[in-house]
């Protein structure tokens, strides 16, 4: 079990990392992914699958987020949730134009 607030200041918060592709099992990928966020001051807790990750940080490093390239409370990497639903309906309409064609080919034999 960890324990959620180790800090005696109580001045620590906390953030879901999120990978709506279950990136975080390709360890160089993570590293990557834990790296970019450390920038602004996050650190990993746990990991808490292949999708999910437990990070914190002190609240002091909300002084230097605006001097940051990123948002230091985003909570999703890499590819979302959308971009990869819109390819999977992509994919399955060519998927079924390529077979419709294909029996198409097939009858006109």
């Amino acid at each position: 079990m960890t324990l959620m607030n180790t800090d005696p200041s109580g001045a620590i918060e906390y953030k879901i990392l999120r990978s709506a592709t279950g990136a975080f099992k390709d360890p160089a990928w993570f590293r990557a992914a834990l790296d970019e966020e450390a920038r602004a001051g996050w650190e990993l807790m746990e990991k808490l699958d292949n999708s999910r990750a437990r990070l914190r940080r002190s609240t002091e490093c909300r002084q230097r987020d605006a001097d940051l390239g990123q948002d230091p409370y985003r909570t999703q990497v890499g590819m979302s949730e959308a971009a990869l639903t819109v390819y999977i309906v992509v994919s399955i309409l060519v998927g079924v134009a390529l077979l419709l064609g294909a029996v198409a080919v097939m009858v006109r034999r």
